[in-house]
């Protein structure tokens, strides 16, 4: 433990920062990381190459969503990425432990323990697995505090208009701020190291941090870093229609929380498309038949606007201020949240925004935003008609939620805040909680329900079930008996999975045996999604990127025919058919022709490049709506 804090040294070079770290708590090194972008990368970089050198440092690291760039070991894969990792992604420094700690080969002296994973890219990795912890969001600090966490590492914004006495943890106030209060209550004892990020949005609220709390500072043109961009994905149509069946669940003048992702840009979509082309957004809800509505729809434009309320800033929250929405303030704001990591765009923006129109989107340590306990009576003042809306894998016939692991223990992400919004949704009055899913997936090729009739993990337990989207609706779930649970999940699950859904609750003794799923609700189907918005798709209303994208046209027509692809490798006979149609297709013309030119196959080589090129000429055609 440290006896008394030091005088603030600054440094350009980060190994002589980690010396000086090394000077003062000692060789047992427990170092506290930000989640996803707030990470100081150059001290954890220069700390861990001191730990590998010298195996008497003892080095543990406790952090989440260690953020890599997408890689892939099957070339036409690689052929689509590697000419946009830099474009799209940023030139972003991964940070050293990575490929070691992925790779199982960390040395003995060396340990890394994440509570949340990039979603689904550390599956097959065994020792970060193994070193997993399970946390939720609001514990994290605790866990880090009860670790004897010595060093603190924060990247940060530079101070503003030569203020010299005040930077920002801009993307990342979520634990530094607590941890800060817990050292002057005497509570932890550890040092602050930070490095600055001119990239980094100066963002106040609690963001602000005063310099008398920086113990080590790493501040020059060699320690500056792009920040990891996160690209905007296309919106599938069936990702729109849950957007649109979600956006009806939110009050004027309430609350809200939405997620990154297509999905949370499907809600803004659908929310934007309510309030500034109200006749047409109720069109497509009519077209879309939408099952039965909590309580009432809110199908109005809006009129006193919502406060947003979130774990995650993401770019929607933005889309919504500029269109008049995001406007109800709580303490000045008209946006509370912990952390971000977005666009490159996104970013910029911030950056570029005046000092009073940022104001209004103040960051807040992590245990502000996901739970009530703290001026429990201001909160539940201000977060009025809460919709929650989150993200899941799975859910099961009883209303069980499934979102960061697989039933045999595997972790995909973490629990991150979910179960604290579940909580906060019931504690709330007006308050619900909302998971949105896709009602199908695949795997190896084969479609299969993301509704389930059992599922040996759970995220949230079916005692706090609530609301779930699918494409085909909304089923209500709050203080339903078991049997109208099943009813209400039936009718929004993929019709082809309906009848093995009703049988196995059947024989559960979950519902009555003569039920009968409602004709409504028997033609759940993707055509039928396709149908209901297909128009809207080709006439620009609902666009696959309807916040830009940094993808070319050829990309972004690329981007189905590989998913495509993907699928169909599972499947010996799924591939002999696209390779079929590849050999009989016409030569390429336009935008296809651009496409095999983007991916080096418009002249091919040897007969391996020849049935790819035939293959992906395939997917293209049978992926054009």
């Amino acid at each position: 433990m440290l006896e008394k804090r030091a005088p603030r040294a600054c440094f350009s070079d980060p190994a002589l920062a980690a010396e000086e770290i090394i000077a003062r708590v000692g060789k047992n090194i427990v170092l506290g990381l930000s989640n996803g972008i707030g990470k100081a990368n150059a001290i954890a970089d220069a700390l861990f190459a001191k730990a590998v050198k010298d195996p008497s440092i003892n080095l543990r690291i406790l952090t989440g969503l260690t953020i890599e760039r997408p890689r892939s070991r099957e070339e036409i894969q690689r052929r689509f990425l590697e000419p946009l990792l830099d474009r799209v992604f940023g030139r972003y420094p991964e940070l050293a432990y990575t490929k070691p700690f992925r790779a199982g080969k960390l040395p003995p002296n060396i340990q890394v323990h994440e509570f949340f994973f990039q979603a689904g890219g550390w599956l097959r990795a065994t020792r970060a697995q193994q070193d997993f912890i399970s946390a939720n969001y609001t514990h994290v600090l605790g866990i880090m505090l009860e670790a004897g966490v010595n060093v603190m590492g924060q990247l940060i914004a530079p101070p503003q208009n030569g203020d010299d006495d005040l930077y920002s943890c801009s993307s990342n106030p979520d634990v530094a701020p607590t941890a800060l209060a817990a050292r002057a209550l005497g509570k932890a004892n550890f040092i602050m190291a930070c490095q600055v990020n001119s990239e980094l949005p100066f963002m106040g609220g609690d963001a602000l941090l005063p310099a008398h709390e920086i113990d080590i500072l790493l501040q020059g043109p060699d320690t500056e870093f792009e920040l990891f961009s996160a690209p905007r994905r296309p919106i599938s149509l069936a990702d729109q229609a849950i957007g649109l069946h979600a956006s009806r669940l939110v009050a004027d003048g309430g609350t809200l929380q939405i997620g990154i992702g297509a999905l949370g840009d499907g809600v803004t979509k659908g929310l934007l498309l309510r309030h500034q082309n109200n006749a047409v957004f109720r069109k497509a809800v009519e077209a879309l038949g939408s099952s039965q509505c909590p309580q009432r729809c809110h199908d109005e434009p809006f009129t006193e606007g919502l406060y947003g309320l979130s774990e995650m800033f993401v770019d929607g929250f933005l889309r919504l201020h500029r269109a008049g929405i995001l406007k109800r303030k709580v303490d000045g704001a008209v946006l509370h949240a912990g952390f971000f990591l977005d666009s490159r765009d996104f970013y910029r923006e911030l950056r570029e925004m005046s000092e009073e129109e940022r104001s209004l989107f103040q960051m807040k340590p992590i245990t502000f935003t996901n739970a009530l306990y703290g001026d429990e009576e201001k909160k539940r003042a201000a977060r009025v008609n809460a919709s929650f809306i989150n993200a899941a894998m799975m859910v099961t016939m009883q209303g069980a939620i499934v979102s960061d692991a697989l039933d045999n223990g595997a972790v995909v992400s973490g629990v991150g805040g979910q179960f604290n919004f579940a909580e906060q949704a019931f504690a709330l009055e007006g308050g619900r909680f909302i998971i949105t899913l896709n009602a199908t997936r695949e795997s190896k090729g084969v479609a299969k329900s993301t509704i389930v009739s059992k599922y040996a993990h759970m995220t949230v337990p079916w005692h706090m079930r609530d609301i779930v989207v699918t494409e085909y609706g909304i089923a209500d779930m709050r203080g339903k008996t078991n049997a109208e649970v099943v009813a209400a999940l039936l009718n929004i699950a993929d019709s082809r999975f309906q009848p093995e859904l009703l049988e196995k609750a059947k024989t559960a003794g979950k519902i009555a045996a003569n039920y009968e799923i409602p004709a409504a609700h028997r033609n759940n189907t993707p055509e039928r999604i396709k149908a209901a918005l297909g128009g809207l798709r080709r006439d620009g209303t609902l666009p696959a990127y309807p916040f830009g994208t940094d993808f070319t046209p050829a990309e972004q027509r690329l981007i189905p025919a590989l998913e495509l692809l993907g699928k169909s490798v599972a499947s010996k006979s799924a591939m002999l058919s696209l390779l079929r149609r590849g050999l009989a297709a016409p030569p390429a013309a336009g935008l296809q022709a651009e496409c095999m030119e983007r991916m080096g196959l418009a002249k091919t080589r040897g007969a391996k490049q020849f049935i790819t090129s035939r293959l992906l000429r395939a997917a293209l055609l049978d992926t054009e709506d």
